[in-house]
């Protein structure tokens, strides 16, 4: 049986959704838990709670993977933080509304790894189209039903 979704546990540092986080998360009775470090200074809001780690380049990372659980949403960019993530038991959903499964993650991981390589060499990689207002929809409809999964679990 799938655990029931109750929190969101957010890569706060460069996040682009955080408010489509915080009206999901008030309007799915959820929480959410953002982490981002000193140079990132999040406000908390209803239904979120803000922990701000040290400025190290992993520390949001580690803090993250520290607290997760089988029953997180864990939203980030990161395919790392992401692995880690599902090793957890925790639902992953990137930034865009896609969510990251076991089997999508070796792949994706190692395309990151093919491209931080050729950026070693010299050669110049394409970064990720500009975000758009639908990007931001395609989360908050992914996060939602993710969260209402959770819902119509405990309703069982």
């Amino acid at each position: 049986m799938e655990p029931l979704r109750n929190r969101v546990v957010v890569d706060g540092d460069a996040c682009p959704v955080k408010p489509e986080i915080a009206r999901t998360v008030r309007a799915c009775g959820a929480t959410a838990l953002l982490v981002s470090s000193h140079d990132h200074v999040l406000a908390p809001e209803e239904s979120v709670r803000v922990v701000t780690v040290d400025a190290g380049s992993q520390s949001a990372d580690l803090y993250i993977a520290n607290v997760l659980s089988p029953r997180d949403i864990l939203v980030t960019g990161d395919y790392g933080l992401a692995a880690l993530g599902l090793s957890r038991g925790a639902a992953v959903l990137t930034f865009r509304g896609r969510e990251i499964r076991d089997s999508d993650i070796g792949g994706l991981l190692e395309q990151r790894h093919a491209s931080a390589k050729m950026r070693r060499g010299g050669a110049r990689t394409k970064g990720p189209p500009a975000f758009t207002d639908e990007d931001r929809r395609r989360f908050q409809q992914k996060l939602t039903t993710l969260l209402r999964g959770m819902q119509e679990n405990l309703n069982l």
